[in-house]
């Protein structure tokens, strides 16, 4: 006897169907290129729910949210991500090494990008530079309750509105250096258990089908606004609070547009200090430009700084043999998202079109030549690297 009635299935995949209905919100609903990328999307998107629709709280784990394979709504090229489900309510504790790299944030949220919750607000957040490390960089944290006597780790409260910890690991150099090892667990409550209820499991697929449609309105969604609000060729600046952003980071977002015979120029300051910085091309459907392939993005590493201490950028179609090239990887239109986190200030990036056959023209005199052959080695590292890390 089948565990669900074949209408319930039927319910599922009408309700998965809908969701192309958001394809209206791309820029040209009737561009067959633009619908097959729309219903990539939508596939991913359902990969990317499965990941955490059926995480447990009592048995956390960080699943891979969102990576160079699963990529949707902007992924930063140099993060390693994970989500955990968790219950404000419970005790839990993390453990492992450091590793290398920039940063791990922790981010307690009242929601979450996944299924089984809606978008909320960081109600903490955990930096574990700030906590307790061993000389290897190890690390005993434990989340909610009381603190122990004769705990020599961390201790934190936890919100009781906590549904989700966001795990961010940030690399500046891809590959150097050793990876985070994190593990969670729910100390509060034994470990084991059975499967999980016939009822449950409905619930749980219920939430994912209908997920499908939220992901992709909201995905789509980003550059619909930016369109729809003049933000084409010019920058805005979001703090994305509440919406999966991470707390007190500069965020510098807007369109870019070309036209046949043109580049864009990106000019900013560099804040001075600065914890982490970098810039990325993203596609029309919010999804990052290949990375790995080309050089969509750069960062406090991978970028040239001029003789002046400003950062330019060039998008251009073809390779304008400039060291900081953005690649488009054959897109005239796209978004493009600059941060700044742990800065000293928010200096906001200009951006400037120029015939491409003019582009030294605008550039300082000492700006060096890149070859073909020198480009070539490039993004070899990049994918040797990309590689070399942890990826989920």
């Amino acid at each position: 006897m089948p565990i669900f009635e074949p209408s319930q299935w039927r319910a599922w995949l009408e309700r998965i169907a809908g969701a192309e209905g958001v394809l209206d919100r791309l820029a040209d609903p009737g561009d067959p290129q633009a619908r097959a990328e729309a219903h990539r999307l939508l596939f991913a998107i359902l990969a990317t729910g499965y990941q955490t629709a059926f995480s447990d709280p009592d048995h956390p784990d960080f699943a891979p949210s969102v990576s160079s394979i699963l990529n949707t709504v902007g992924v930063n090229p140099d993060f390693i991500y994970g989500a955990a489900r968790i219950d404000g309510g419970g005790v839990y504790r993390l453990s492992g090494t450091r590793g290398d790299g920039v940063f791990v944030f922790l981010d307690l949220v009242a929601g979450g990008l996944g299924p089984m919750e809606d978008l909320g607000p960081s109600v903490g957040m955990i930096d574990l530079d700030a906590c307790t490390l061993g000389p290897d960089g190890s690390f005993d944290i434990l989340l909610g309750g009381e603190r122990p006597e004769g705990h020599a780790g961390d201790w934190f409260p936890l919100d009781p509105r906590a549904v989700t910890i966001g795990l961010r690991h940030a690399y500046y150099d891809w590959g150097a250096g050793r990876d985070l090892r994190i593990a969670i667990e729910r100390v509060d409550r034994r470990v084991g258990g059975g499967p999980v209820p016939a009822a449950e499991i409905t619930h749980r697929l219920d939430r994912l089908s209908a997920f499908v449609e939220r992901y992709a309105t909201f995905a789509l969604g980003y550059g619909q606004r930016q369109r729809a609000q003049g933000f084409v060729n010019r920058l805005e600046y979001d703090d994305w609070a509440g919406r999966g952003g991470v707390a007190g980071q500069h965020y510098y977002q807007g369109i870019f547009r070309l036209e046949p015979g043109e580049a864009m120029i990106i000019d900013t300051a560099v804040p001075d200090p600065v914890r982490y910085w970098n810039v990325q091309l993203n596609d029309p459907l919010w999804n990052t430009i290949d990375w790995i392939n080309h050089q969509s993005s750069l960062n406090a590493v991978q970028a040239r700084l001029d003789s002046d201490g400003r950062f330019r950028a060039v998008i251009a179609l073809d390779d304008p043999g400039v060291p900081n090239w953005l690649d488009p990887a054959g897109r005239r239109e796209g978004s493009l998202m600059l941060r700044w986190t742990g800065a000293s200030s928010g200096p906001e990036p200009t951006l400037r079109i120029v015939p491409a056959s003019e582009l030294r023209s605008h550039l300082p005199d000492d700006t060096p030549l890149v070859t073909p052959d020198e480009r070539d080695e490039v993004i070899r590292h990049r994918r040797r690297g990309a590689q070399w890390r942890r990826r989920w």
